[in-house]
């Protein structure tokens, strides 16, 4: 049963990967944003902020920058997963024998992929751009498992948009709130620099504990309490998302 649900799941997972290698502009749209916002911040803005402390400017706020990419990259997942309701492919497979959770993990695991192309691709303009990082193999290790969980669990919530939207566009809008989110965070300036309530906000939702913990794997530091507030976040939205997911496509499919 286990062999039947990988190979099904893996055939799918290609067939999504190759719709990408079609249209790799959504890869390049999806870096496209992130760069010209580490462009303007460090380049016209970060010269202004005072972050209080003696990394540069771009060594502090790309763990944020790598969120957004993330976050934008997702709304493609919600996208594609809609057309697909659309076009009647799901009835399609519906009437094959093919596991039933293997057609929504390829669009998963296509997200995946999708998302660290985009990622890595970021992380390249920030090298020319002047980040620089003492992290250990280790630290990478880390950093790449955390923007993993962070890209399943917005996948999965994006699987539940594109499972529920009415239209091409409500698939993809659910995704702006998660991009603004790194914007009050510590992803580019300190929380004690805003006022008291958007402070408390900041301070406890998840995208801080996520970045502060990323930044100090690149800076070499230790990350505290930071990293397990992080994964306790990650997890709860990736295992509340799957099974709600999985919920409303039975529940649309039965």
């Amino acid at each position: 049963m286990t062999a039947h649900v990988i190979g099904d799941t893996s055939v799918l997972t290609g067939r999504s990967l190759r719709h990408i290698l079609r249209s790799p502009d959504t890869i390049i749209t999806t870096a496209v944003t992130p760069i010209a916002l580490m462009l303007l911040f460090v380049f016209v803005l970060g010269g202004a902020i005072d972050t209080g402390s003696s990394e540069s400017y771009i060594d502090y706020m790309l763990p944020g920058i790598l969120l957004i990419t993330i976050a934008s990259g997702i709304a493609y997942t919600a996208y594609r997963l809609f057309l697909d309701l659309q076009g009647g492919i799901f009835e399609r497979f519906q009437s094959m024998p093919i596991a039933r959770s293997s057609v929504l993990w390829a669009h998963v695991l296509t997200s995946l992929v999708a998302n660290l192309v985009s990622v890595a691709i970021v992380v390249g303009v920030a090298l020319i751009m002047g980040f620089r990082t003492g992290a250990s193999f280790g630290a990478w290790l880390a950093v790449a498992g955390i923007l993993i969980l962070f890209t399943l669990a917005l996948t999965w919530i994006a699987v539940i948009a594109g499972l529920s939207a009415k239209t091409v566009d409500g698939a993809s809008a659910f995704s702006y709130p998660l991009i603004f989110l790194p914007f009050i965070s510590s992803a580019f300036v300190p929380t004690d620099s805003m006022p008291a309530p958007v402070a408390w906000f900041a301070e406890n939702q998840p995208v801080t504990s996520i970045v502060d913990t990323m930044r100090s794997l690149f800076s070499g530091q230790p990350v505290g309490t930071d990293i397990w507030v992080a994964l306790a976040w990650l997890v709860g939205i990736l295992v509340v998302a799957y099974f709600a997911a999985a919920a409303i496509y039975r529940r649309r499919f039965r």
